[in-house]
């Protein structure tokens, strides 16, 4: 009887709205995808800064940067960056040097990846591992994304990546921590980490790792599993029934 309950009051939570689909849950991992579309074009130019004072960087006729004593100000022009479709505008950028970690601030107005329109910011600081062999970097959100068809989805937090390079891509190591919000279609997602979450370069899908979804105030943990490779993660709902579901 117990186990019943536990999976009708499951199914009524998902019946109504409350539960978490495959679609939400990518959404909350691969909003990233498309607000940091130029974060690589981005870090080669603040790596290209060092000793600029008000003189222009050009790659091509993809991207330039004019370069001022606090930051530059990047205008793309049909770049593709990443495999993504053409990128557009323009993006202020100021930053800090310090002798542990460098940071920039990019701001973004209008700033189009194909026909999704960026607005916002992002703000980046990096810093070595306590491996020598790894690097990790912190990112700040406060951005809307406007997609073709009108709908928007917002994401503000922080996230940090670290990356442990290997002998091999089974062994190149990369993690996700953090806290972030995101609001799309009506709805409010607050995500924390509570384990890292973790994925390797040999596979394309999280391995382990844990963290809670709040959805309008329902509280989902999300369990990405014990190390191996599959396309599969666990839902715990608070009434301690679970879910099996496809990333």
């Amino acid at each position: 009887m117990a186990l019943l309950g536990f999976q009708s009051c499951s199914e009524d939570a998902m019946s109504d709205g409350e539960g978490l689909t495959q679609a939400e849950l990518r959404t909350i991992l691969t909003t990233d995808e498309v607000a940091g579309s130029a974060d690589t074009a981005l870090a080669e130019l603040f790596a290209s800064s060092t000793g600029k004072r008000a003189s222009t960087f050009r790659l091509g006729d993809c991207y330039s940067a004019e370069y001022t004593e606090t930051g530059f100000v990047a205008t793309f022009n049909n770049c593709v960056l990443n495999g993504t479709e053409n990128v557009n505008g323009t993006v202020t950028v100021t930053y800090t040097v310090g002798e542990e970690t460098s940071s920039f601030t990019a701001t973004y107005v209008d700033f189009y990846v194909g026909t999704i329109k960026l607005n916002g910011t992002r703000t980046f600081e990096a810093s070595t591992t306590t491996q020598e062999n790894g690097i990790s970097f912190t990112v700040t959100s406060d951005m809307s994304v406007e997609m073709e068809d009108g709908s928007m989805v917002s994401e503000s937090g922080t996230k940090t990546f670290s990356i442990i390079f290997g002998d091999d891509l089974q062994s190149t190591l990369y993690t996700i921590s953090g806290n972030w919000t995101i609001e799309a279609e009506g709805n409010t997602y607050a995500v924390q980490i509570l384990e890292d979450l973790e994925g390797n370069a040999a596979c394309e899908y999280l391995t382990s790792g844990s963290m809670v979804v709040s959805k309008n105030g329902l509280e989902i943990t999300v369990d990405f599993g014990n190390g191996d490779c599959d396309d599969k993660a666990t839902l715990i709902y608070p009434n301690g029934a679970t879910e099996e579901i496809t990333l």
